[in-house]
């Protein structure tokens, strides 16, 4: 059996392959990839047993390496999602991998490709697609997963004081930290609910909850004091009108 991995994140690549390795020994990893055009192409050449397809990637994303698969190729889709929209990829008959992956979750979703023989694409890409473009309050972002040297550190959506765009990165600021979420805020957005997350600025969101006061000077301009950080924030003019209260 061959099986190829493809995740944007290097680290989390190879802690798969190693922990498939010992699960599977029998199992040939024939590549590790690290972006969607990588992933289609290794998919067309080496026509594998099963690939480990993550969802968001540069280039193309999970969705769009997996319609092109080979019809016999067995798809475990990698995801950042929470119980709820998992269960939903679940009883559409292809597994997942919900990050970060435990030893149990992993071993099952083994014992499931030995198993399995037959699976049915299509309905499931299109229900993903779906769910992706139109996130349902219990499918949004409740974990960061953020590299720190040669370790991973999960941080609670709770704890995010504000986002801060960094060019193709987001700072994240906690109450005592200041990381860097290999992410673009564009596409964190999609991801956060927007009761709590407020947009106040192109390149700023903030956690409403942390959110005490609201300053405003003569000119109309606004900044916000937050409760763990302590750094004003700015708001644009254009979302002014939601502190106009405050």
């Amino acid at each position: 059996m061959k099986a190829v991995i493809a995740d944007d994140e290097p680290h989390l690549a190879e802690d798969l392959r190693r922990r498939l390795a010992s699960l599977w020994p029998d199992l040939q990893i024939v590549a590790v990839v690290h972006d969607g055009v990588a992933a289609a192409e290794i998919l067309k050449e080496s026509k594998p047993d099963m690939a480990f397809l993550d969802i968001r990637m540069p280039g193309q994303s999970g969705l769009d390496v997996a319609r092109s698969a080979n019809s016999n190729c067995r798809l475990v889709f990698v995801t950042a999602f929470d119980d709820h929209a998992v269960q939903a990829f679940e009883h559409a008959a292809v597994d997942y991998l919900l990050k970060p992956v435990s030893d149990e979750r992993l071993a099952r979703c083994v014992d499931r490709l030995k198993q399995r023989s037959e699976i049915e694409p299509d309905a499931v890409l299109a229900r993903l697609q779906h769910l992706l473009a139109t996130p349902t309050k219990s499918e949004y972002l409740r974990w960061l997963r953020i590299q720190v040297g040669q370790t991973v550190r999960m941080v609670p959506l709770e704890e995010v004081c504000y986002f801060q765009s960094a060019d193709k990165y987001t700072s994240v600021l906690t109450r005592d930290a200041e990381l860097l979420l290999r992410t673009p805020l564009k596409e964190l957005l999609v991801q956060l609910d927007t009761d709590q997350f407020w947009q106040v600025h192109r390149g700023t969101v903030v956690n409403a909850r942390q959110v005490v006061l609201a300053h405003h000077d003569l000119t109309g301009k606004v900044k916000l004091s937050l409760r763990d950080r302590p750094e004003k924030v700015a708001v644009s003019r254009s979302y002014a009108h939601l502190f106009r209260q405050m």
